[in-house]
């Protein structure tokens, strides 16, 4: 292996003042490199000792930016075939910097004269050397400065990383200070605490990291603050090479396990020593938190997004050893959004080791500075003492999977995204998010949040064979295990080019471990294990098979609660509270005792978290050890696609359940109706044995039944006494006129009230008078189906135009939308639409016609029909100007969530794939469309129907 080195040291200059040990300085960093670390050292300027017949760095000599230039290129782009792997630049002098425009730095060579224009050799010249240069390992240090005008250290930083090079930047101070020289010392200050630095003290390589960890620890003794950045693997330097017998005098711990199973490795002083394989993402992640403020980290389920930001890219900002005082930001606790977004965004700036009840005072006051925006962010943010402070979002996704808060999920992303604009570069935003997720990110505007993304994303790619080979067999040398190369060989070729294959490789690697043989990895271990794929889905059978068949029974009821159904995308991970697993079925021994079990298998993870609402109450939180296990257990996939439908039952109401509690169980408001409680009832009866609903959830099915019986109980009295009205008179005849008579008065007068009321201008009058309009509207479902559905629109209508900042108004919005929907569905898509899907008659749109000239539009058909129940009077009327187009927000808010639900539903049970939107371009309905294309083809109408059925499934869910 070639080491080379160039060792400037420059004393004399002519139109600067002349340096007094910059000499000494380089010949003290030559003499180091030749004995201790193997280099083959140039010196400049070399001055030859005749008596000695030694060269040295000449004290008086002068050097030319020619001759400077000529030695650089010959060191890192030599001519001919001899390349150095290594190569080393040491330089001491004066630095200069222009600042013409533009800031410009140079190393100083004796000729320089800035008066004439000539500064020396360009810090940007030599920045697109180290580029060019195919040197694979390149050192840079430069002990130079001139009158507080030393370098720009962005310039002679190529800022590469990542490019498969090893690098090695130090400078002797940051661009607004001076490098000075030791007053009593032989050497300047950086060189001096260089030459303690490289004094090897035993028999172990100095490298760049090492070296720069010493820096870190001396630079009290600095009076500027020395700067450097290192990527790649690390850089030898020096060591003694009296080399003992016994090559290292370490321990070996043979009881630890060196790799992670379905964890991640994690940002703490263990796991990253067993972290190998991604420092070439870790430079480029490093690089970017240099350059910017926010950072997306996407990639596939499984291609371990997790662990290089945790031992990687935040293990090397703790360390300070790439970036230059890195080791002094603020890392805050990395967060998961769960169920409510803004708890979490305050939940890291609680000091840690607090009592409950400062703690309760901390959060409570964060959680009000997190509700005034990104301005309360930005406060929280400069009240920590440091110079940057770094946020890490993990499992991102889960701000669309698990929050169903449309609003939160809004001010969350404002906030986050809005302190970055406000904090001067001292907040930095790291996401980690599944990149199948992405497409969520564009549904809405989200404060910019695609843009953002787009453009400071870094895609987790699957690692290299060279990369895969470091992640097999170096954490095995730290524990002192073997693995045969035919078991690496075979695993590479399993899980190359696979971005999701990562984790399975790391737990068929913890499982080969748990059966060394001669504390060796064997390849025949492997095969029987069942190989990369198997061995995950054969281990995880195998512990469910160990459990009695009750106890398998819960087992079931764990992991589909811990699955989050996909909608367009992949289904995911769910952390669940443990005791919401508990339920009458599954008794509170019965889940502790499995998911022990579970946990010791590390199959499952819990952990704690602040209950809703308390800092004081700490509750148990129960997660999935990897998504892997969700894709990959065979058996699991099988009770999700068995229960897919019946799971998402379960979840609307235990959803509608919770809503009900948290507003104080009403007993009018907020309880199943129609479609909903019939649905609840078809649950109970149909899964109910399998997939039971909580505790909460049976007694809010049981209040809504109650309430659907009182209010029926209601109506036959109210009959009953018409009968017996009828009865007293003695004349059926008379009574039933008697009835249309009234009932057509009762028209009259609805009509006629409800016209006046819609005319009036006050917003508290009308808000007043509504819920009894609606109530006698409903009175007319089963009597003049056209009258009523006229009555639904119009107050719907006036409610989303006039009155949406009424108080209390949203429960009445909710009940006539409801109703409204209800009647389409009994009077409309049952009668009407499903008649097509019989037929087999879908319809098409004709070319060249008007949007609203409905009958040439379209031919007779489910697609006419879907439209004319959508957009006219004859269903929910969205079309309220008649241009056949969905123009508004007010138009799209007149589609009923259930009946867009129920259309999609119809038409699904014809062609799964005829969904309102999706995500994969290979589910389309007719014609490669979805239903939202096939009706509403046109750009406006696209986006605000997909923004209305998004609304709704998060509404349902």
């Amino acid at each position: 292996m070639s080491r080379d080195a160039l060792v400037v040291g420059i004393n004399t200059y002519e139109q600067l003042k002349s340096l007094n040990v910059s000499h000494l300085d380089a010949e003290a960093i030559a003499q180091l490199l030749e004995k201790y670390g193997e280099f083959k050292v140039k010196r400049l300027p070399a001055v030859k000792d005749k008596q000695n017949n030694t060269i040295s760095v000449g004290q008086k000599t002068q050097v030319s930016l020619t001759q400077l230039e000529e030695a650089i290129v010959q060191l890192f782009k030599p001519e001919g075939k001899h390349i150095p792997d290594t190569a080393l630049l040491y330089f001491s002098g004066h630095g200069l910097r222009k600042n013409r425009g533009i800031q410009e730095g140079f190393l100083a060579t004796s000729d320089v004269n800035p008066e004439e224009g000539k500064w020396g050799l360009s810090l940007q010249w030599l920045r697109r050397l180290l580029q060019e240069s195919d040197v694979g390992q390149q050192i840079i240090i430069l002990d130079c400065c001139y009158s507080g005008e030393v370098l720009n250290f962005a310039e002679a930083d190529p800022g590469d990383r990542g490019k498969g090079r090893d690098r090695c930047f130090i400078a002797a101070s940051r661009e607004f200070e001076v490098a000075y020289e030791g007053i009593d010392s032989k050497h300047g200050v950086l060189t001096a605490a260089l030459l303690k630095g490289l004094e090897p003290k035993q028999e172990r390589w100095v490298n760049n990291y090492t070296l720069v960890d010493f820096l870190n620890q001396e630079r009290h003794v600095f009076p500027q603050r020395p700067i450097f950045a290192n990527s790649g693997e690390p850089i030898n330097l020096t060591r003694k090479w009296t080399v003992s017998v016994k090559e290292s005098a370490v321990a070996l711990e043979q009881t630890i396990c060196p790799y992670k199973g379905l964890d991640y490795f994690d940002y703490n002083d263990e796991d990253p020593k067993y972290f190998y394989g991604r420092t070439f993402l870790t430079d480029k992640l490093l690089e970017k938190v240099r350059q910017g403020n926010f950072l997306a980290i996407l990639g596939a389920s499984g291609s371990g997004k997790s662990s290089v930001v945790r031992a990687g890219l935040l293990h090397q900002l703790k360390l300070g050893r790439r970036l230059s005082a890195s080791d002094q930001w603020k890392i805050l606790p990395i967060i998961r959004p769960g169920e409510h977004l803004l708890h979490s965004l305050a939940v890291p700036f609680i000091e840690k080791g607090l009592s409950a009840v400062d703690r309760a005072v901390q959060l409570a006051k964060a959680e009000e500075l997190i509700a005034k925006g990104a301005e309360g962010l930005r406060q929280l943010v400069f009240a920590t003492d440091t110079q940057r402070v770094v946020l890490v979002v993990d499992q991102f996704e889960e701000a669309f999977t698990v929050c169903r808060d449309s609003t939160e999920r809004q001010q969350f992303f404002e906030c986050l995204l809005g302190a970055l604009e406000r904090t001067d570069n001292k907040l930095c935003v790291v996401l980690v998010m599944r990149a199948d997720f992405f497409g969520k990110c564009a549904e809405q505007e989200y404060a910019g949040l695609t843009t953002k993304i787009q453009e400071h994303q870094e895609i987790v790619m699957p690692m290299k064979p060279e990369e895969l080979e470091q992640a097999i067999i170096e954490p095995a040398k730290q524990v002192g295990l073997e693995v045969e190369c035919e078991l690496v060989t075979q695993m590479i070729a399993d899980v190359k080019g696979s971005p999701s294959s990562l984790v399975l490789l790391e737990y068929s690697l913890t499982e080969l471990w748990k059966q060394r043989q001669d504390n060796c990895l064997r390849l025949n271990t492997y095969i029987q294990l069942g190989g990369v794929i198997g061995t995950l889905q054969k281990r995880a059978t195998q512990v469910y098979e160990s459990f009695p068949e009750e106890q398998q029974t819960a087992i079931r009821h764990i992991f589909l609660a811990l699955t989050q159904l996909g909608e367009g995308t992949e289904d995911t991970r769910r952390q669940v509270l443990k005791g919401n697993l508990v339920n009458s079925r599954y008794p509170e021994g019965l889940i502790d005792e499995v998911i022990q079990r579970l946990t010791d298998e590390k199959l499952i993870v819990t952990s704690e978290r602040d209950a809703k609402g308390s800092a004081f109450n700490r509750v148990a939180v129960v997660d999935v050890a990897h998504e892997a296990l969700i894709r990959h257990w065979k058996l699991l996939r099988q009770w999700i696609d068995e229960n897919r439908d019946a799971l998402r039952k379960q979840r609307n109401i235990e959803k509608d359940a919770k809503d009900w509690q948290e507003n104080g169980k009403p007993i009018d408001d907020f309880l199943l109706r129609g479609l909903k409680l019939s649905t609840a009832e078809d649950f109970l009866q149909r899964y109910a044995d399998n997939l039971p609903l909580s505790d909460l959830a049976q007694e809010f099915v049981k209040a809504s039944r109650a309430e659907r019986d009182r209010l029926r109980k209601q109506d036959r009295v109210r009959r009953q006494r018409w009968m017996g009205v009828a009865i007293a008179l003695g004349i059926l005849g008379i009574a039933f006129g008697i009835q249309q008579y009234q009932f057509r008065i009762q028209q009259e007068r609805f009509k006629k009230t409800l016209e006046a009321i819609f005319l009036d201008t006050e917003p508290e009058k009308i808000s007043k008078a509504l819920p009894s309009f609606l109530k006698q509207a409903k009175q007319l479902n089963s009597q003049d189906v056209d009258l009523a559905l006229s009555y639904y629109r119009s107050i719907l209508t006036k409610i989303n135009k006039h009155l949406k900042n009424v108080p209390n108004i949203e429960l009445l919005r909710k009940e006539a939308e409801n109703s409204l929907a209800s009647i389409l569905e009994e009077n409309r898509l049952k009668k009407e639409l499903t008649d097509h899907f019989t037929d087999k008659r879908f319809g098409e749109i004709l070319p060249n016609t008007e949007y609203k000239d409905l009958a040439k539009r379209y031919t007779e058909g489910a697609l006419k029909t879907t439209y004319k129940i959508l957009m006219t009077d004859f269903g929910a009327g969205a079309d309220l100007n008649h241009d056949g187009q969905i123009n508004n927000k007010l138009e799209a808010e007149q589609m009923p969530c259930d009946t867009l639900i129920e259309i999609e539903k119809i038409w699904r049970q014809e062609n799964e794939k005829c969904v309102w939107h999706s995500t994969f371009d290979s589910l389309n309905c007719i014609d490669g469309k979805t239903l939202t294309a096939l009706i509403f083809d046109y750009p406006t109408g696209t986006e605000l129907v997909m923004e209305r059925v998004n609304y709704c499934s998060s509404q349902i869910k």
